[in-house]
């Protein structure tokens, strides 16, 4: 079964080819999501990488958590699920 990893300190400019590339060394990697802003499309330094298996992350893991990619350190662990948020109040009056 795919094991989703949290990767954090992504350099602002990298893309999801680039992701793939460095974590395929580590195994067979079946997903690449960089979270970026709503507004600006501009990423927001981190994203998530699926691996095919729970032996290729923790490689993935071993690999680059605290090693520099394109020159900032990253944050490489097994992503949390996502958790439940309250809805938003609405900001603007009619």
């Amino acid at each position: 079964m795919a094991k989703r990893l949290y990767v954090g300190g992504l350099p602002y400019s990298t893309n999801e080819d680039a992701i793939r590339d460095a974590f395929s060394k580590a195994g067979t990697v079946e997903n690449v999501t960089i979270i970026t802003d709503k507004m600006t499309g501009r990423s927001k330094g981190f994203g998530f990488v699926e691996m095919s298996n729970d032996d290729e992350a923790q490689n993935a893991i071993a690999m680059w958590n605290g090693q520099e990619f394109d020159g900032r350190k990253l944050t490489v662990n097994e992503a949390r699920p996502m958790e439940e948020r309250a809805p938003r109040e609405r900001r603007f009056s009619r």
